[in-house]
């Protein structure tokens, strides 16, 4: 299945033209026109056109490889398969849970929300925007989450989603279910002390050549249909050297 590379030039609703100027030449640029209003209105219509893109390279026989500049975008991934008619497990890689509602975060910050939107827990209007309808929880594994707020802890307890703090674990038989897998990797989910220009560093955590290992590993199942992916921070990588130890993150999951 040949790829589909997604970019998201955005973090949240706010252009980053540093992301933009990754782009390859034949990459899909994602960029409606977004009038000045609620955030959360901007970054529905940015991902409901993101939907539109996973579903038509769904249905074209290509897999979707969307890059965006926050996990929020995952959304939009989420909803293009479904609108494609399709189902997987989704194997969610992230420093942090990104699973607080209003009631949980303790710094209002929407990046740390899609997880938990996405399975139908506290902020819904992202959803509304593109049409998703909650994944189910049986088949939502988070990895490593080494971050958790405390009330966030709490959710994801009780949520009843699949948590394997160990990304390791990931690799022993029956971590995962049968099926088609749609992989979100948070690049932050590296040690920053081998990738450090993220914006939201996590001390600790796994090395890189132990994620690579894990991707390279759920490639070789032929398993993954579709990869969220999102990046690290361009204008703090001033020499470079996250850059490449993300990208060879990310082709190791594309079975590059």
């Amino acid at each position: 299945m040949p790829d589909r590379t997604i970019l998201t030039s955005y973090f949240l609703d706010e252009p980053r033209p540093a992301i933009a100027n990754m782009a390859a030449p034949d990459w899909r640029i994602i960029a409606p026109d977004l009038l000045p209003g609620e955030r959360l209105a901007r970054m529905g219509r940015l991902y409901d056109a993101l939907a539109g893109e996973v579903a038509a390279a769904l249905t074209a026989g290509e897999r979707p490889v969307s890059i965006a500049g926050d996990c929020c975008a995952s959304i939009g991934v989420l909803a293009g398969l479904q609108r494609a008619g399709q189902e997987a497990t989704l194997l969610w890689l992230d420093a942090h849970g990104d699973f607080n509602t209003w009631e949980t975060t303790p710094s209002g910050f929407l990046g740390g929300m899609p997880l938990a939107m996405a399975v139908g827990l506290g902020e819904q209007t992202l959803l509304e925007a593109t049409g998703l309808r909650p994944w189910p929880v049986a088949r939502v594994v988070l990895s490593d989450g080494r971050d958790l707020d405390p009330g966030e802890r709490v959710n994801v307890i009780e949520s009843g989603i699949g948590y394997v703090p160990d990304v390791e674990a990931l690799l022993q038989p029956g971590a995962l279910p049968d099926g088609p897998l749609v992989v979100h990797f948070d690049a932050d989910v590296i040690d920053p002390s081998e990738a450090p220009a993220m914006n939201y560093p996590a001390p600790g955590g796994p090395p890189a050549e132990t994620v690579r290992d894990v991707l390279r590993a759920l490639a070789a199942t032929d398993r993954v249909m579709a990869v969220s992916v999102s990046l690290w921070e361009p204008a703090l990588d001033r020499d470079g050297h996250t850059q490449a130890v993300v990208q060879g993150a990310i082709n190791a999951l594309l079975g590059r």
